[in-house]
């Protein structure tokens, strides 16, 4: 019998494994009764899914649900379990659930032909997935050609799967089954349903909440962001409006000449909310400070530029602040937990000058407000000149712009708070939400590439670090704004995958970065390309792609 040398990471001496073995059967042998805390791994740099062989000496890392890819495999497996149960409990029907979007540590999902969401049905619901994950059934891959597989799907009456196939480029396509119920994922799964054991069911609106654990392993109480939920449903709505809900109904719409349509129809959106909160601004004077925070690549810039326009529309007359200008001088910059500068914590900026300055402002005095010299990492010797008058305010933008800790001497009406972030519209189909996180990623990567020389593989290696803050400075502070603005473009993948996708392919296969380039690449591969001859210099995307008439 021939056998591999296999180094496990967390194991000091190299396993002796049959040539052939499963992961699976490696993971057991490692790990013993936690085994089953292991959904994927990583096979010689490549991941790969439990079921896969050893076919060659190296190395194996495993991945639990802690990690990045192994919480991805193990919400595709619930929500297969749950798409299975519900068969089960509808026999014969072919029921629908749809996967809207996330929503805390869940998904809002809502169900298909008319069903009501009851109680009562949620907790048949959740106890026949219970009983599947006991019943250890295997989660099978089989690869079809994407034909066939479309034809399967529209079988089993998933049009939105069967629409996203028809564009697929590959020739063939990975189908999953658990027990005769087919499903497709865009990614990985867990090798059986006993892998499958925490969850919760929490009805919620029209719809319910499908729960995950967190990083701590347990199902937390939902505490439903209600105002992130409102924009989201208000979103998907106008998508649904459109008749372009996914990403195989944009291609459909792409494909049909309809581009110009969705961009003219996509900026009169977006206006419209824009000018609604200009109005809302302009229509309490007391309002001086317009305090806007958002993740990384959520469009800041422009819409801080569009916005002013509206104002300035009805007689306001703004003025631009960043508060990074607020920074502390280099060597006075609190540390992180790896004793490195953080430059993201709030304790970073000088609190104590910020009120002083601000105070002042909305008492009418005259200021000097600070300069943050980047080069030399101190503040410049020089400032500027600021006073406000009856029709003047102050456009603040940074990360900490929601957190009233930043502010706390300033009266509340004195404050006018926006969350933005991109929140698609769209979901791949039925079963797989299209992530915001890797929205803006991209977003990230195109424009990286072009203002600041940077390339795909530094800005994926930065971005878990940029997650983190804003998981611990933005996030939590989203549902105190006064408003919240979605500045995704239902169209805006489309386009950035032109971009995109030679700084992913540049990316090699012995890189750290390489899986997730590859990931992304596959995103990018459900999507037809878009011109952009019709997408107006003013237009958010421009802040990425270029082209924008605002400086960046």
């Amino acid at each position: 019998m021939e056998f591999c040398s296999i180094k496990i990471d967390g194991l000091s001496e190299p396993m002796e494994v049959p040539y052939g073995q499963t992961l699976i059967d490696l993971s057991k042998k490692a790990f013993g009764e936690k085994s089953d805390e292991m959904v994927l791994a990583v096979y010689n740099g490549k991941l790969s899914e439990l079921t896969s062989q050893v076919k060659a000496d190296g190395e194996v890392k495993f991945l639990s649900v802690q990690s990045k890819d192994g919480e991805r495999a193990y919400r595709r497996s619930v929500v297969f379990l749950m798409h299975k149960a519900l068969h089960d409990i509808f026999p014969g029907e072919k029921p629908t659930v749809f996967v809207q979007f996330s929503l805390g540590e869940g998904y809002y999902c809502t169900l298909g032909q008319g069903k009501k969401v009851t109680k009562k049905l949620l907790s048949e619901l959740k106890k026949r997935m219970k009983q599947l994950a006991e019943l250890d059934l295997p989660v099978k891959k089989s690869v079809y050609p994407t034909s066939e597989a479309r034809e399967l799907f529209a079988e089993a009456g998933m049009p939105d799967k069967e629409k996203l196939l028809h564009y697929r480029s590959n020739s063939s396509t990975n189908v999953y089954e658990i027990d005769g119920v087919l499903d497709y994922f865009y990614g990985y799964m867990v090798p059986s349903t006993r892998y499958i054991k925490k969850f919760d069911l929490v009805p919620f609106d029209e719809g319910f909440v499908l729960q995950f654990p967190g990083k701590d392993g347990s199902v937390a109480e939902f505490n439903p962001p209600k105002k992130l939920f409102s924009v989201l449903k208000r979103t998907r709505q106008w998508a649904n409006a459109m008749d372009i809900d996914t990403v195989g109904a944009l291609n459909d719409a792409i494909s049909a000449g309809r581009t110009k349509e969705i961009v003219l129809m996509q900026e009169a959106f977006m206006e419209e909310r824009i000018g609604t909160l200009a109005q809302e601004i302009a229509s309490d004077k007391s309002r001086k400070f317009i305090m806007i925070a958002g993740p990384s690549s959520s469009g800041k810039t422009t819409f801080s530029k569009r916005l002013a326009i509206q104002l300035r529309a009805r007689g306001l007359t703004p003025h631009a602040v960043s508060l990074d200008n607020f920074y502390l001088d280099r060597d006075q910059m609190p540390l992180d937990e790896n004793g490195e500068k953080d430059f993201e914590a709030l304790e970073g900026l000088d609190i104590e000058l910020f009120n002083d300055d601000m105070t002042k402002l909305l008492n009418g005095e005259k200021v000097i407000l600070p300069i943050f010299d980047f080069t030399a990492g101190k503040r410049s010797a020089e400032g500027i000149p600021m006073q406000l008058g009856k029709n003047d305010v102050l456009v603040l933008e940074g990360i900490h712009g929601l957190n009233d800790a930043l502010s706390y001497t300033l009266p509340k009406e004195s404050k006018y708070k926006i969350y933005i972030s991109a929140l698609t519209q769209l979901s791949i189909d039925e079963h797989n939400p299209l992530s915001t996180t890797d929205g803006r990623l991209i977003r990230r990567i195109v424009r990286d590439a072009r203002t600041r020389g940077t390339s795909a593989e530094e800005t994926i290696a930065m971005w878990d670090s940029v997650h983190r803050g804003e998981k611990k400075n933005i996030f939590p502070f989203q549902e105190s704004a006064d408003a919240m603005f979605n500045s995704a473009l239902i169209y805006e993948m489309a386009v950035l995958k032109v971009y995109a996708q030679p700084q992913l392919y540049a990316i090699k296969d012995d890189s750290p970065q390489y899986s997730e380039a590859k990931r992304l690449l596959k995103l990018l591969d459900y999507f037809l390309p878009m011109p952009t001859d019709y997408i107006a210099n003013t237009s958010l995307i421009r802040e990425f792609i270029g082209g924008s008439c605002f400086k960046a």
